[in-house]
């Protein structure tokens, strides 16, 4: 979940929709209707913001994507960011630039009423939890990834559906193949084709498992074939312990330049997680979804139909998944773009 609080009034940011192909407008105005998106000129005078996001990437660099909208809108605008000592958020949201405050672990509690303070929620999945239903309550507006989304909450009037915002760093298209290609293997010329396997920030155990049981004869018997590996964090000291080397392996615990990462993969390997699947639909780049069957309400499944529906994507449920099902996926789609 992502929660922010705005200390002005209206403000716009890009985002990916995917209900859509098209890029939308985010809107927090509540001058503006709440049943669509615009692009009305944003007011960002003496704007202070607070963001309270954490646990996973994918509800931190939804919270960084608005955070450098703004900025750009209007560079004087003050950021807060607020989580736990020890959450993802407390590395990776410093190293994004912008201030991180702790503050402690609670349970849910009726929020104090604040004048002059508007509350805005940025739910990126298809379910809303707990949390993010209750709070949309006392909300403003709240910002939606699906169409779908906005039947699960009580007050839909107050619900917008513009997809999950996206990184600048992503949108600009700015890091090229080559040079991406040379930050992960520095030592190698990549002339073949590149497999990003990504399992979340914290891991994917199932796809840990799976990629350990084939990864290296794959690599020996395709030499045309690098893998760029993000373990999570969670896992990668067992999995670096259980991973040999290998000159087209890059082994990583967690991948902060994902810019450069989608920029050098032809092939992506994932969760189905509402934000990585954004990213993904932003790059353009083909995909294999193993939804997490652990998530409420099965969201990451709908998601990853959703992907398969509008990007022909490939889906693997995890029940389906071992080491010759993932190889002969990842074979014959980096076949078939090897023809294109």
């Amino acid at each position: 979940m992502s929660a922010i609080f705005f200390y002005s009034s209206s403000v716009t940011t890009t985002t990916t929709n995917l209900n859509s192909p098209l890029q939308s407008q985010l809107s927090l105005s509540r001058q503006l209707p709440p049943t669509r998106c615009t692009t009305a000129a944003a007011t960002t005078n003496d704007l202070r913001v607070v963001f309270a996001a954490g646990g996973t990437g994918g509800h931190i660099y939804p919270a960084v994507a608005i955070a450098d909208e703004l900025k750009m809108l209007n560079p004087k605008t003050q950021f807060l960011f607020l989580g736990t000592p020890t959450g993802m958020e407390a590395t990776a949201v410093p190293s994004s630039g912008y201030r991180f405050a702790t503050v402690p672990a609670a349970p849910l509690a009726r929020p104090s009423r604040i004048w002059d303070v508007k509350l805005v929620i940025q739910e990126q999945n298809s379910v809303p939890g707990i949390a993010n239903l209750v709070l949309s309550l006392f909300a403003h507006e709240v910002f939606v990834a699906f169409n779908s989304t906005v039947e699960c909450f009580w007050q839909r009037n107050k619900c917008v559906v513009c997809g999950n915002p996206v990184r600048l760093s992503l949108t600009k298209h700015t890091s090229s193949r080559t040079v991406a290609r040379q930050h992960f293997f520095p030592k190698v010329e990549v002339k073949g084709k590149v497999v990003l396997v990504l399992g979340g920030s914290l891991g994917a155990n199932a796809i840990n498992i799976t990629l350990l049981n084939l990864y290296y004869q794959m690599l020996n018997e395709h030499d045309y074939l690098f893998i760029i590996w993000q373990t999570g964090v969670d896992a990668f000291h067992e999995m670096e312990g259980l991973v040999r080397n290998h000159p087209r392996l890059f082994l990583s615990p967690f991948l902060h330049a994902m810019d450069l990462a989608y920029a050098a993969a032809d092939l992506i390997v994932s969760r189905a997680g509402a934000l990585t699947c954004s990213e993904i639909l932003t790059t353009g780049k083909p995909c294999i979804l193993i939804p997490s069957p652990y998530v409420a309400e099965g969201h990451q499944s709908k998601i990853a139909y959703l992907m398969a529906e509008v990007a022909g994507s490939k889906v693997i449920m995890e029940d389906e998944l071992d080491s010759t099902t993932l190889r002969t996926a990842i074979l014959k789609i980096v076949a078939m773009n090897a023809l294109c």
